[in-house]
């Protein structure tokens, strides 16, 4: 009836458990996405609430036999979807250790050596955007701007935060007396592909996601800087007072990244907050030849980084920095007299400059990544990729049947469907006609292509128009996984022209 196991029974249940995860980690090479199409389903008898326990051998084998066989396999090599990866094995064991020991970083008297390690994460990170985090009374070397930063659930929370910190910059009374008394309407800017998490944000700090104006993006995908000059001073002269830009580094639709740089200067000039919503593709940093796409970066108020995504992290992991350190107190924190104080730590406790009060480690994972691969694997891994997705571009320009809808970037590829044409050597005949018409046949040939379960890919929209959307995410992805895509994508497209 009780929770606790012998040494003996806690050995046997977890070495049956790390054969499962070796077995699954050693499918990943080959293993489908999902079950084919008619046998997946979400059905499930429930079951009542569990009175007495069962055989804890048992019920793991269940589970895992379950989850794998029914299960949706982001982290397989032929996942060509979103932005989740294969996680870091490294990062698994991590995340045991931290459900083990469950450290509490909400204050530092309760997790000296866990908060030193994650600040020690927080300043490897920071250092590749020429920012300085002193994790004691260090001071800041010549020529870098300080900074401090927190671990948040993921790309949302670090967003939501970066838009506190600038309501706490532009308006240092509103986080005592609330958006109410500013006396003007708030608002801010990002382009028509930033992520949806800026209007949710918006909605929960009190601005009202109207406040949010999204300027359109121009052919290259970034957003238009004339345009967003001109809505800045339209809003100025009819008394709103604009008070953040957020620019976006590598888009969730494409990988755009913004001009930063020209961001930067319009953010000063106006006396406004520049927050860099570099969730995905802020990662570029970790490698030397691809971190000049983020130049600039470094003139920002605010970043996003999402280990989650481009840094072969489990979920959860996101992280905000900032070079206001002192705006993270003022915004974050409250009194707290039960909470127990560290002499002489020089760090602040975690509940005092993040939205979250308990706080999990979600740093170790990383801290422990790096530790045993070196920044220089993930320099290998973003190169590596980056290579694949140049070839993955070259093989869509040169099909029949496919024809790129956008300029790739980062390893992430926008492309549609040429004009139906039933003969495999033949050039296709034109594009497809409507949007209705494009999104319907890009809909028929997503449901094509991944009847089976082999491969995952999705459909978006860029400005406002249908695409088809592949992503080169899996450190296990080769040449050789593209190749077997390729094929699965003209087989397909053969078939779906064959039916229109």
């Amino acid at each position: 009836m009780g929770f606790d196991f012998s040494s003996e029974e806690r050995r046997q249940l977890g070495y049956r458990l790390i054969d499962r995860i070796d077995k699954y980690y050693a499918s990943l090479d080959n293993r489908a996405i999902q079950p084919p199409a008619d046998e997946r389903s979400a059905d499930r008898l429930p079951l009542e609430l569990p009175e007495l326990g069962s055989d804890a051998a048992r019920v793991l084998d269940e589970l895992c036999r379950e989850m794998i066989d029914k299960g949706f396999h982001i982290p397989a090599a032929n996942y060509f979807g979103l932005m989740n990866p294969t996680p870091a094995y490294m990062a698994v064991l991590a995340e045991a250790l931290v459900a083990a020991l469950n450290p509490q970083l909400a204050s530092v008297a309760r997790s000296q050596f866990a908060s030193t390690l994650e600040a020690e994460t927080v300043g490897w990170i920071a250092s590749r955007f020429g920012w300085h985090k002193p994790i004691f009374a260090e001071a800041t070397p010549p020529g870098l701007a300080r900074c401090d930063g927190t671990f948040t659930s993921g790309g949302n929370e670090a967003n939501f935060t970066a838009l506190a910190l600038a309501i706490s910059h532009r308006f240092p009374n509103a986080i005592e007396d609330g958006i109410a008394t500013i006396g003007a309407r708030p608002v801010f800017y990002a382009s028509s592909e930033s992520h949806h998490s800026l209007e949710k944000s918006a909605g929960l700090l009190g601005l009202g996601r109207k406040s949010l104006r999204r300027i359109p993006v121009n052919d290259s995908l970034r957003l238009d800087t004339a345009r967003l000059i001109l809505q800045i001073e339209f809003d100025q002269a009819c008394g709103f007072v604009p008070f953040c830009i957020v620019a976006t580094a590598g888009t969730t639709n494409s990988g755009a990244i913004d001009d930063l740089n020209a961001l930067a200067s319009i953010a000063e000039r106006y006396g406004m907050w520049l927050h860099v919503d570099g969730a995905y593709g802020a990662a570029a940093a970790f490698s030397d030849k691809y971190r000049g796409l983020l130049k600039g970066i470094e003139r920002a108020d605010s970043i996003t980084v999402d280990p989650h995504k481009w840094l072969a992290m489990p979920f959860a992991a996101g992280v905000v920095l900032t070079r206001h350190p002192e705006l993270l107190e003022h915004t974050f924190s409250v009194a707290s007299p039960y909470m127990p104080r560290a002499e002489r730590s020089g760090m602040v406790d975690n509940f005092k400059i993040s939205a979250q009060w308990s706080r999990r480690m979600n740093s170790l994972k990383l801290w422990l990544t790096l530790r045993v691969h070196g920044r220089k694997s993930y320099e290998e891994m973003i190169e590596r990729q980056m290579q694949l997705a140049s070839q993955m571009r070259e093989w869509i320009e040169e099909s029949d049947y496919f024809e790129m809808a956008a300029a790739q970037t980062l390893p992430i590829l926008n492309f549609r469907l040429r004009g139906v044409s039933g003969v495999p050597n033949e050039p296709a005949v034109g594009l497809l006609g409507s949007d209705s018409e494009a999104e319907a046949a890009h809909r028929q040939f997503i449901a094509e292509l991944n009847h089976d379960g082999r491969y995952w890919i999705s459909a978006t929209h860029v400005r406002g128009k249908s695409v088809l959307r592949m992503m080169i995410i899996s450190y296990l992805s080769t040449a050789e996984h593209l190749a077997g895509l390729q094929e699965a994508l003209q087989s397909a497209a053969q078939r779906v022209a064959l039916h229109v």
